[in-house]
């Protein structure tokens, strides 16, 4: 009865033990595999350090990494670090930190809410460098990153009183601050400067200008930039440069002053609204007074314009009259001058025309001049031609009066080769050696021819009586 529960029992360890060993066994080479594989993400940087060698590896990049198990360590950085100064929400930021206590040039204090972004080098050496110095992510953003950013916004803040700042001054300053950050910090040095205020004109009665700004100056105590040969300021080295550390972005928010300044600028606002209210009834006043003034003004401009315009419309009338009379004077004169105008264009018709017959009787008179001329030489022409041709007949004068004998003697024959001479019937003869001497001789003479006449044709008519 007692032999076989403890049989079983030896059973059981003989099965159990290979099995927990080979459990053992593949968590020693998992814990092995996973010691050896380095797994990155990306938005970090990592250190990989051999213990064995000594020697420091980077990786920037996401990817699967082999390392020398259990004798090397693995560091992880932020690529980029957000630091924050008074700032509650938002992103989870790795450094939540009170606003920073700054204190001006005029000794007034203000808190400052300020954001600053970094990013961390890609390149190896840097990376190596700044792990040997600080050897985790924590270490980094306390000891350098923390305390610079707060250094030189307290320094920088120095440049600048109070009034200044909460006056419009931020946006200058967060350049300001920016720059040191990149570049390294200002030398500086105390010196008493001016500062140039813009400020309302004081409120005056007789002044006109009272709502507009003016420029003032003020002697204060300042921490200016040491400027070198070339004008630009001598600055300090930079911690963050060594490492390859860039500043990306600097925001900040919304600064608090201390009780006295914050009575000072609300004393001042106070002041400036009075002074703007009291500009305000001023102006509302002197607007009044000039209304009413350009009311009245307006009043006489209309009765000085309703006068002038009646003056102007008897003026008018009156022009109207003399206008009329002007036109019909006028008119009568350019009737005088259209009948003087006719009159000196039918002068000058009939002087054109008898201009044109002198003309042309001067033409016709010395066409007859040529035409005389031309007759007279061609008269003295024949007369040549007759001249010479009678002194050619006197030269031969018996044969010229033969040849005369001889053209008269048949121009007789042809002539008188029928020729008949017949004598009157009647004579009819005066007293005195047969003349008509009186008309009664000649009127008998007549009619006795006539009844001569009559009884020959009566004769002629009946022949055979």
């Amino acid at each position: 009865m007692d032999f076989k529960p403890q049989a079983s029992t030896t059973l059981k360890k003989k099965i159990s033990l290979p099995i927990v060993g080979g459990i053992l066994g593949v968590s020693a080479l998992i814990g092995l595999v996973n010691s050896s594989v380095l797994m990155t993400d990306a938005g970090y940087t990592y250190v990989h350090q051999n213990n064995v060698t000594g020697e420091l590896d980077v990786f920037n990049e996401p990817g699967i990494h082999f390392r020398m198990p259990f004798l090397s360590k693995i560091t992880k950085y932020d690529q980029v670090i957000t630091v924050s100064y008074g700032n509650t929400t938002g992103e989870d930021f790795y450094q939540r930190l009170p606003p920073i206590q700054v204190r001006f040039a005029d000794t007034y204090i203000g808190n400052i809410p300020v954001t600053f972004r970094f990013k961390l080098s890609l390149d190896p050496e840097s990376v190596k460098k700044m792990h040997r110095e600080f050897r985790n992510n924590s270490n980094l953003i306390d000891a350098l990153l923390v305390k610079n950013a707060r250094n030189v916004t307290v320094i920088t803040a120095t440049q600048y009183t109070g009034e200044e700042f909460f006056q419009g001054g931020l946006n200058q300053f967060k350049s300001k601050l920016g720059d040191q950050l990149r570049d390294g910090i200002y030398m500086t040095e105390r010196r008493q400067v001016e500062v140039e205020q813009i400020d309302l004109a004081p409120v005056g009665v007789n002044q006109s200008n009272s709502n507009q700004l003016q420029r003032t100056q003020q002697l204060v105590w300042k921490t200016v930039p040491v400027l070198d040969a070339q004008g630009n300021p001598e600055r300090q080295n930079n911690p963050l440069q060594q490492y390859g550390i860039a500043v990306t972005q600097v925001t900040i928010g919304d600064p608090k002053p201390e009780d006295q300044l914050n009575k000072l600028l609300m004393d001042k606002k106070r002041l400036v609204a009075d002074r703007i209210r009291a500009i305000q009834e001023q102006e509302t006043s002197k607007a009044q007074a000039e209304t009413e003034q350009l009311r009245k003004e307006i009043q006489r401009t209309r009765e000085v314009q309703d006068a002038q315009r009646n003056k102007e419309l008897a003026i008018i009338a009156q022009q109207k009259e003399v206008e009329v009379a002007r036109q019909i004077a006028e008119r009568e004169i350019v009737e005088v001058e259209k009948k003087k105008r006719l009159a000196e264009v039918d002068k000058e018709k009939e002087l054109a025309i008898a201009q044109a017959n002198l003309e042309i009787q001067k033409a016709n008179a010395l066409s007859a001049e040529y035409e005389a001329k031309a007759i007279l030489a061609k008269g003295r022409a024949e007369a040549e031609i007759l001249k010479a041709k009678y002194d050619a007949y006197g030269a031969n004068r018996d044969v010229y009066l033969a040849e005369l004998n001889r053209d008269v003697s048949t121009a007789l024959y042809q002539n008188l080769k029928n020729y008949q001479v017949q004598m009157p019937n009647n004579y009819f003869g005066g007293s005195e050696g047969g003349k008509l001497t009186t008309n009664l001789d000649v009127i008998t003479g007549f009619g006795a021819l006539g009844i001569l006449e009559q009884s020959q044709k009566m004769a002629e008519s009946n022949p055979k009586k």
